[in-house]
């Protein structure tokens, strides 16, 4: 398995080697002595989840506070997405900033976006199949969501020639600038 960590270097891009042939293909999709050398610490996952979106669907930029705060193995196992990592961490010199990555179906990758980042996607495809592992179970208490377009922020969404589509709650995030972040 490849390991690239992307320009803020907490968040990690996963590549697996895969072995295909006319029958199809095999990978191994999580081995936890990889992914915990690679992230430099002891993960334990306790949920996993799974989405289906349609085209122009964008869910996000959803994270949890403390002590519940998720960190996220994300992988897609049908179409294609762009995934984003915020860093929400006021104590880091990488604060405000945000790092995105295809996603699908096709290049296997996985994106690690760990605890203190806000994480959302953008669906590319007609449709899309996302999977995600979670470091910690859903508290919706300590769940908050950052607007999807924050000028502030200014997430460069590969969104040409698309309707963006977000949920009622996603359209009532907080602005950067107005929401609770990690110290």
């Amino acid at each position: 398995m490849q390991v690239t960590p992307l320009e803020i270097n907490d968040v990690k891009l996963f590549e697996p080697k895969v072995f295909g042939d006319s029958r199809g293909y095999f990978y191994e999709s999580f081995n936890q002595r990889v992914f915990e050398q690679a992230v430099g610490r002891s993960v334990v996952f306790g949920q996993d989840n799974q989405s289906s979106s349609s085209k122009g669907v964008l869910r996000g930029l959803h994270y949890q506070l403390p002590d519940k705060a998720q960190g996220k193995l994300v992988r897609v196992v049908s179409g294609s997405i762009f995934d984003v990592a915020v860093d929400i961490r006021k104590s880091s010199p990488t604060y405000g900033q945000w790092v995105g990555a295809v996603l699908s179906e096709e290049n296997k990758k996985q994106l690690w976006i760990p605890e203190g980042f806000a994480h959302g996607f953008l669906t590319l495809s007609k449709t899309a199949v996302v999977l995600y592992k979670a470091t910690e179970f859903y508290a919706p208490e300590l769940e908050r969501s950052i607007i999807w377009n924050d000028a502030e922020l200014n997430i460069q969404w590969p969104a040409d020639g698309l309707t963006i589509q977000v949920s009622d709650k996603d359209a009532q995030g907080l602005s950067f600038a107005s929401a609770e972040v990690f110290a």
